[in-house]
């Protein structure tokens, strides 16, 4: 064994191997990671000068793993998995009778935190901690049991459930509606709010794609207020200060409640959901099974279907 691999390489350097030998594309490795494809290209290249050699050959249509990164690619999988075991010991398990969940902040607000109570009257003895974030988690340092993420559902290292499915529409406070003959003509006389947040879905739809798939021509598409959560966006159109594109399962309240009304039936469905994510292990821990058990009920009840 050689000097070089005698030392250990840094251990981003093996993050990003491992993220994109998973993957085998910079691009997917850095929506895992949660940096730019430069980075993960920069960290992988800091590996490869640290063992003297290549771990993929690059081509147009993406990567390979060479004989050596395939050679090495288990033993630093297994290396992480017991990294994360090793932690888990602390932390979180410590306190059986405290949950603390990372979930994202639209999600938390409109979709979880009205049903918490239910999960309070079924568990007592479980006091559940909300850390509203739309950052990754990383299990084997951050103090999270759980969390909830709207994504693609490929998370290496971790279990990932599929728990709701989403899908987006025009909606509008009802007042808006009120005397008017054809609703899509609010489309060119109210504000239009847009939807920024920081979800990097593409193939949800802004109001440019969804007024050429509805086939609604005349409107500026560009004007109107722009907000970088989903949950502010409702709240703006409850309000009646515009009509917005709203998703399924964050709107289902508002909607149930009669606070909003869908402008139009056209719904586009989209490729991202939203996930169940934790290590594996953690599905024994009796206070994370609990809430597994009942969160996946609550999401099979979920209007319209939005489960699977």
């Amino acid at each position: 064994m050689s000097e070089k691999t005698r030392r250990l390489p840094p251990l981003n350097s093996l993050r990003a191997f491992a993220a994109a030998a998973e993957r085998l594309s910079l691009a997917a490795a850095a929506e895992d990671l949660h940096v730019t494809p430069s980075a993960v290209s920069l960290q992988i290249r800091q590996l490869e000068d640290h063992l003297g050699l290549p771990v993929f050959i690059r081509t147009g249509r993406g990567l390979q793993l060479t004989n050596e990164g395939k050679a090495i690619l288990p033993g630093i999988l297994e290396g992480f998995d017991q990294l994360r075991m090793a932690l888990s010991l602390l932390g979180p398990k410590s306190d059986e009778n405290v949950l603390t969940l990372s979930v994202a902040p639209s999600f938390a607000s409109k979709w979880l935190s009205p049903r918490l109570d239910a999960f309070a009257q079924a568990h007592p003895q479980i006091d559940v901690r909300i850390l509203a974030t739309d950052q990754l988690v990383d299990f084997a340092v951050d103090e999270v049991d759980i969390a909830i993420r709207y994504g693609s559902g490929v998370y290496p290292g971790v279990t990932s459930e599929h728990l709701l499915a989403e899908r987006v529409f025009p909606v509008c406070a009802p007042q808006l509606l009120e005397n008017v003959a054809h609703p899509l003509d609010l489309l060119r006389s109210h504000p239009l709010l847009h939807d920024d947040s920081p979800d990097q879905d593409k193939t949800c739809p802004d109001w440019r794609m969804w007024l050429r798939a509805a086939r609604v021509s005349g409107v500026d598409w560009r004007r109107g207020p722009r907000f970088n959560q989903s949950s502010l966006v409702l709240e703006a159109a409850v309000a009646g200060r515009g009509i917005a594109l709203a998703k399924a399962t964050l709107a289902a309240a508002d909607l149930a409640a009669g606070r909003l009304v869908k402008l139009a039936e056209i719904d586009q469905p989209i490729e991202f959901a939203y996930y169940l994510v934790y290590p594996a292990e953690r599905r024994q821990w009796q206070k994370c099974a609990a809430f597994r058990e009942w969160i996946m009920a609550e999401a099979k009840g979920a209007p319209d279907g939005q489960s699977r």
